[in-house]
C-alpha cells in the first residue's frame, strides 16, 4: 500500500489537526478571546488542511505532494502564531505544527 510510505506524515497531520482544534476551542475560552482571533483562525485553517493532507496521502492521491507543500506552509504560519502565546495549549499546538510542517516538507520532497 503506497500510503504506508507516508505514515509518519499522516500521523503528524492527524496529530496536528487534533492539536489545532483543541487550541482553537481553548483560545475561545480565554478571557480576551478577541485578542486570540488570528491564532483561532490559523488553528481552523491548519486543522482543515492537515485533515485534507492526511486523506490525500491515505488515498495515494496524485495531489498529495501539492497538498503537503501547502500544508507545510500553513502549519509554519500557525506554529509561529501559536508560539507567541504562553498558554500551554498554544505551546503544544506550536510544537505539533512545526513537526507536521517538517514531515510535510519531507513528504513533498520525496513524493
Amino acid at each position: 500500500m503506497p500510503h504506508q510510505n507516508y505514515q509518519s506524515c499522516i500521523d503528524a497531520c492527524n496529530a496536528c489537526a487534533v492539536a489545532c482544534n483543541h487550541c482553537a476551542a481553548s483560545c475561545l475560552q480565554e478571557q480576551d478571546a478577541k485578542m486570540m482571533a488570528r491564532c483561532i483562525a490559523l488553528d481552523v485553517d491548519c486543522a482543515e488542511i492537515c485533515q485534507l493532507a492526511a486523506a490525500a496521502m491515505s488515498r495515494a492521491s496524485e495531489t498529495s505532494r501539492i497538498v503537503c507543500q501547502a500544508c507545510a506552509e500553513v502549519c509554519r504560519l500557525c506554529g509561529e502564531e501559536c508560539a507567541k502565546h504562553q498558554m500551554e495549549h498554544c505551546q503544544q499546538c506550536a510544537r505539533a505544527c512545526m513537526r507536521c510542517a517538517d514531515e510535510c516538507r519531507k513528504m513533498a520532497a520525496t513524493a
